[in-house]
């Protein structure tokens, strides 16, 4: 399973990058800062999976959404932020995200959900 993770933060990547390593069968093929490059690399790449910021400062995580989607589909789409206001939430899943995590209470749910994802794909 192919990885993207898009945060301004290189300690956050740094840190999905550590919990995600362990995985088998799940490689971290690209990082992003900013939503423009993250746009040019979701369709360069075409990952599995998108782990997405709200908040950058080149834009946002969740406007990002439906162009990554409108690439590719199939693609599941984890945001991670520390805005996890309902209304933030509302907008991302109305988008297209599959699920939506706070950063700062949630950070650990990923791992289980990328095995969900790996075990589903195995399935099909």
């Amino acid at each position: 399973m192919r990885i993207v993770i898009v945060d301004d933060s290189v300690v956050v990547r740094q840190r999905l990058i550590r919990l995600i390593t362990d995985l088998d069968g799940v490689e971290v093929v690209g990082q992003a800062a900013d939503v423009p490059e993250a746009r040019d690399m979701v369709q360069a790449l075409k990952p599995d999976v998108a782990i997405l910021d709200i908040r950058m400062p080149s834009g946002s995580g969740a406007d990002l959404v439906p162009d990554i989607k409108q690439l590719n589909p199939a693609l599941k789409i984890i945001m991670l932020t520390n805005y996890a206001l309902p209304e933030n939430r509302k907008k991302c899943m109305d988008q297209g995200a599959d699920f939506f995590f706070d950063k700062s209470t949630e950070f650990q749910k990923v791992v289980p959900v990328l095995k969900r994802i790996q075990a589903g794909s195995r399935s099909k």
